[in-house]
């Protein structure tokens, strides 16, 4: 069985943000799936897809503090600036992080561990609604 939906998340401020509940609850045809793989695909290039910690916020604090040192606003050297000083960061964090992940479907929910969850990495100050393509697969 294949199944498969796209959402359009509301526009989410520029940080890392939990987005576990919302698939689980925009996508119920998980259930349907004793054992399988869900596929998850941002369709932007501004944007990431992680799995990490989703208890303390702190560490999503943490990878935005961190990201930003790493990959600057306002670095001289960036030639493409067209929508902004976010805007040649925000393509460079994304490839950074990717753009997909994919993840087990046991028993009809997402296998993944206890202080796992799936974050929405939001690199742009006003990056908008953001789509997400997600496809089931499974038996």
């Amino acid at each position: 069985m294949t199944i498969q939906k796209t959402i359009s998340l509301k526009p989410f401020p520029r940080g890392f943000h939990l987005i576990t509940s919302i698939i689980e609850m925009h996508f119920p045809e998980i259930r349907q799936i004793k054992m399988g793989i869900l596929h998850i695909f941002i369709q932007h290039t501004s944007a990431g897809l992680t799995i990490n910690e989703n208890a303390d916020p702190t560490v999503r604090k943490d990878f935005e503090t961190f990201v930003n040192d790493l990959i600057p606003e306002g670095y001289p050297k960036f030639i493409h600036n067209d929508e902004g000083d976010d805007d040649m960061p925000a393509h460079i964090k994304s490839s950074f992080f990717g753009n997909s992940l994919q993840i087990p479907i046991t028993g009809g929910k997402l296998n993944l561990g206890t202080w796992q969850g799936i974050y929405l990495c939001e690199f742009r100050n006003h990056g908008g609604s953001r789509n997400i393509v997600l496809t089931a697969m499974g038996e």
